[in-house]
């Protein structure tokens, strides 16, 4: 994999406060154009905060995020979205009622000129799901299929499909494989690697460490709302990562030129 010098995202300095408690102070983070980063810490540590804030969902204390290099304003979730940062949040915000096609354009359909009125181009939301479908190599059995159908797994991975279609080249998945099974887990992790090999940047959220260390290139540890460190999985172990979540404190770097969080 290629050593990059500039992350795609780079948030520094972000802190947020709820009342009496802070949860996050002063945290980096640094995200990179074709990777999977982990984003691990026991509960309360700050990791949905960050992964809302980098969407938009809420706005930050203090600050500052720039993103391709530049510092940028997400004060919204459509910022983000018009920056090409999309999440899929654990609720997946299916449409149960509606067919494949129509979740994936739910929100920002597809539409024809009328004589009176706009109309839908569902041929084209169907060709379109298609091809982004066996892009992705999701294999679902219809297109037309309604999602309150479907597996848990196939659920997800229309959720994800759905976030990369809109020119994403960040998707951020907070635990993307909770509650599914073996062969389930197995599918969206495939498709967790096909993004990456289409260069996209993926942010996730996971409590299990056996799935971190083989899906994903970087861990992010944080433990109440502070930055522990970040750290190669090719350079870490277990055990070290499991002492950042638990202690809060980070060993001394293996090595010089390892890439760090912060800078």
């Amino acid at each position: 994999m290629d050593q990059q010098t500039q992350p795609l995202v780079a948030m520094r300095g972000i802190s947020k406060r709820y009342g009496g408690v802070q949860a996050l102070a002063d945290v980096n983070l640094d995200i990179y154009a074709g990777e999977v980063q982990a984003l691990v810490g026991d509960n309360a540590a700050g990791k949905s905060t960050l992964i809302k804030i980098l969407s938009g969902a809420v706005p930050r204390d203090s600050g500052a995020i720039h993103f391709d290099g530049r510092e940028v304003d997400i004060g919204a979730p459509r910022d983000a979205k018009a920056l090409g940062i999309e999440t899929v949040y654990q609720d997946l915000a299916l449409a149960d009622n509606l067919d494949v096609a129509s979740n994936i354009f739910l929100g920002r359909e597809l539409t024809l000129n009328g004589p009176l009125r706009p109309f839908l181009d569902l041929r084209r939301m169907e060709e379109d799901a298609r091809t982004l479908l066996s892009r992705l190599k999701i294999n679902i059995p219809s297109i037309r299929q309604k999602v309150r159908s479907m597996s848990g797994g196939q659920r997800q991975s229309i959720a994800i499909a759905r976030s990369v279609y809109f020119n994403a080249r960040v998707v951020i998945l907070d635990e993307p494989t909770a509650a599914l099974g073996v062969e389930e887990t197995r599918k969206v992790y495939d498709l967790v690697r096909e993004m990456r090999s289409h260069g996209l940047a993926v942010l996730m959220i996971s409590h299990n460490l056996n799935h971190v260390f083989e899906h994903s290139d970087r861990i992010t540890v944080l433990k109440t709302g502070r930055l522990v460190g970040t750290r190669r999985v090719a350079e870490t172990s277990r055990d070290e990562i499991l002492r950042m979540i638990v202690s809060g404190e980070a060993d001394p770097l293996p090595a010089a030129g390892q890439r760090e969080a912060v800078s």
